[in-house]
């Protein structure tokens, strides 16, 4: 961990949710049978290969940016907020009409708790 990680929370938070992000993306990707046993059969593989594509991606964008001293945790936490926010809003609108699992309120859980977490931190981080 470099010193700028450790004097900055941002950069912290950055690092946690990167992984977060990198971790959930790659699971559909590698082990779709027991991603769909959690959360429901999937009618469009091809959808949930993109969307673990795009959180991966978005992940590695968080880990690249939280120890940049260029504003990276700054990016980091627009990146973070955009994901949580997005995923947040799916997982409530889609589990009360049936369309996906009640499983994805443990998500909406988590998505609210990066939301809080990073609304926490400050701007200038």
């Amino acid at each position: 961990m470099s010193g700028r990680t450790a004097r900055d929370p941002a950069a912290g938070i950055a690092l946690a949710h990167g992984a977060f992000n990198v971790v959930g993306g790659l699971w559909p990707l590698l082990h779709l049978r027991s991603f769909e046993w959690v959360f429901g059969p999937k009618s469009d593989d091809w959808l949930q290969m993109t969307t673990g594509g795009l959180l991966t991606s978005a992940g590695l964008a968080q880990l690249a940016a939280a120890t940049d001293p260029g504003g990276g945790p700054a990016h980091a936490r627009r990146v973070g907020l955009g994901t949580a926010l997005t995923l947040l809003a799916v997982d409530l609108v889609y589990v009360p009409k049936g369309r996906i699992r009640p499983t994805y309120l443990l998500d909406a859980a988590m998505q609210t708790a990066w939301i809080t977490t990073w609304l926490r931190t400050t701007r200038r981080a």
